[in-house]
């Protein structure tokens, strides 16, 4: 699948220790509270059901998910109005990026990315600049998935387009084998239903942009300007998600993961 990095890796290495902090649970208790607006039992809101599996899998307390919950459902008053907005630019050297942001002022958002793109000799671009260079796609992650047809005849079952096999960390920060299967976003229940269904462990449910191609980064300057617009830009409390278009030469691997 076109858009599987090297950089991806390093991202879920690095989202361990993220999560420990205040500013992830913000966030994942933004995504419940948007997601509980088209219901709040998660048995009828599959949106909402994986939201809540993901704040769970970072630590996020009980407490913070029942409260995001109330108040998207309207128990707790309004629930701040926020809104979902995709922005798109350009990185160091031309790279492609796309940003999906939960806000309630979309003037803030647009002001903090300026600012993270100009620190990075990037820029900010206008909305479809660089977005007809990516896909959205439904991913399903599982641990272990042992024999590739079997897994293969579970996936297309579920509707699957495709899978890649990767690595990923246990909790205690081991390396273990793990699949990436991608499918249409309208089929992300049901692929997740029927991998569940066929025994696998699912670690993660979520909808990913994809790039159509990938720019291979050999220079170690670019690639730090580029680690460092993506954190800029991940660190900022209206971004959910950031994608680019980019894969790092595994020379600046090691450094970069450092």
């Amino acid at each position: 699948m076109a858009g599987h990095s090297k950089w991806a890796n390093i991202k879920r290495q690095k989202a361990r220790v993220d999560a420990v902090k205040g500013k992830t649970f913000a966030k994942m208790s933004r995504e419940i509270i948007v997601s509980a607006r088209q219901g709040g039992d998660p048995a009828g809101n599959f949106q909402l059901r994986t939201a809540i599996d993901k704040a769970k899998a970072a630590g996020v307390p009980n407490d913070n998910i029942d409260r995001a919950i109330a108040k998207g459902s309207g128990n707790l008053g309004a629930d701040d109005s926020y809104e979902a907005i995709r922005y798109e630019g350009y990185g160091p050297g031309g790279i492609a990026v796309l940003i999906e942001a939960l806000t309630d002022n979309r003037n803030r958002t647009a002001a903090d990315l300026r600012a993270a793109f100009s620190k990075s000799n990037g820029n900010l671009g206008e909305t479809g600049c660089v977005g007809w260079m990516f896909e959205q796609k439904g991913v399903v992650t599982i641990a272990e998935p042992g024999d590739e047809e079997a897994l293969l005849e579970a996936a297309m079952e579920g509707g699957a387009e495709t899978y890649d096999l990767t690595t990923l960390l246990n909790n205690r920060d081991e390396e273990m084998p793990g699949a990436e299967v991608f499918c249409a976003p309208g089929d992300l229940e049901q692929l997740d239903t029927a991998l569940k269904a066929h025994g696998y462990t699912v670690q993660q449910v979520d909808l990913r942009w994809i790039p159509s191609n990938t720019v291979m980064v050999d220079d170690s300057d670019q690639a730090r300007l580029l680690i460092k617009l993506m954190e800029a830009l991940e660190d900022l409390d209206d971004v959910q998600s950031v994608t680019a278009n980019f894969d790092l030469a595994e020379d600046l691997l090691d450094p970069i993961a450092a």
